[in-house]
């Protein structure tokens, strides 16, 4: 007769299996990303930034309708709010937009750090259009993530280039892209979503190509180029596979290692070193959404006490 005494152990084990896997897989994601950035941020010293926003949407686009079209999967695209998928791509658009053409002025890290932002921004913008209000508490750590924002751009001080507007432009398009998503959850299909999800990239951009192209001086820049569309759909898919196998609320932290791939990049490739308030600020918004993830998740285990 079989020992079933060992089964919750296993379960255990299994479970605990498929979260360190989530959290590999979300790292592999965060690399990407960073890959992509690091990227876009090499072709734009002989590149145009938009040439390169373009050949980041073709080239993801080529990538995932190799697996994912209405011959593989019918009935993709189908979707019960076409308009605001189109508004969830635009939005997506918008914001790597506003972030590779940040690229060519500011560091890795700061465009990132500002970027660490959209949390912050999604815990704001969720009151008035999701009704998911926060607390006293939350609405304090979106305070202090803010005062972090404003000790990297210190506005007014003279070290502010006017580039970092655009970075600050781009987390707000993005957190409003964070927003649509969660609107979206719930009506069309994962597979749908990211179908759509660089269609307006696509669309707004290749009639502009005959004004806007700069013919890459080289193989090598034609390789980046393509790789853009590679890092950006391979860290996506990643993402999806991550929150397959593990919560939101184990894999949401780690969002924040993301800086170590940036720095490490920077410093390799373009020798940046962000200056000393760059990290205090940095440090300061990484506290503060981790703080939110912490009374997120305090929330969800105790409903009765405020948030």
């Amino acid at each position: 007769m079989a020992d079933t005494t060992t089964h919750p152990l296993l379960t255990r084990s299994s479970l605990r299996r498929q979260r360190l896997i989530g959290i590999a897989l979300m790292c592999g994601a965060l690399i990407c990303f960073s890959c992509l950035d690091a990227t876009a941020k090499w072709v734009n010293r002989s590149v145009d930034p938009l040439v390169t926003v373009w050949a980041r949407y073709m080239s993801a686009f080529l990538l995932t309708a190799a697996v994912l079209n209405p011959w593989t999967q019918p009935g993709l695209l189908k979707t019960r709010h076409l308009p605001l998928q189109l508004v969830r791509s635009t939005l997506l658009f918008l914001s790597t937009l506003c972030n590779f053409v940040a690229l060519q002025y500011l560091q890795l890290v700061e465009t990132m750090s500002i970027i660490f932002s959209t949390p912050l921004l999604v815990a704001l913008l969720a009151g008035p259009i999701l009704g998911e209000y926060v607390g006293a508490r939350r609405m304090a750590a979106i305070g202090v993530g803010f005062v972090g924002i404003l000790v990297i751009t210190r506005p007014g001080l003279g070290a502010m280039h006017p580039a970092v507007l655009l970075s600050v432009a781009g987390a707000v398009a993005y957190a409003f892209y964070g927003i649509t998503t969660r609107m979206l959850a719930s009506h069309d299909s994962t597979a749908t979503t990211t179908f759509y999800s660089g269609l307006a990239g696509i669309v707004l951009m290749t009639p502009l190509l005959p004004w806007i192209w700069t013919t890459p001086p080289s193989p090598l820049t034609w390789l980046l180029l393509a790789l853009t569309g590679v890092f950006g759909g391979l860290g996506h898919w990643l993402l999806i596979l991550a929150h397959a196998r593990a919560p939101a609320a184990i894999l949401s932290p780690f969002i924040y290692s993301q800086i170590i791939w940036m720095l490490a990049l920077g410093y390799i490739l373009f020798g940046d070193w962000p200056d000393p308030w760059t990290f205090a600020g940095a440090g300061i918004v990484i506290a503060s959404g981790l703080y939110l993830l912490y009374r997120e998740r305090v929330r969800h285990q105790e409903p009765e006490r405020s948030a």
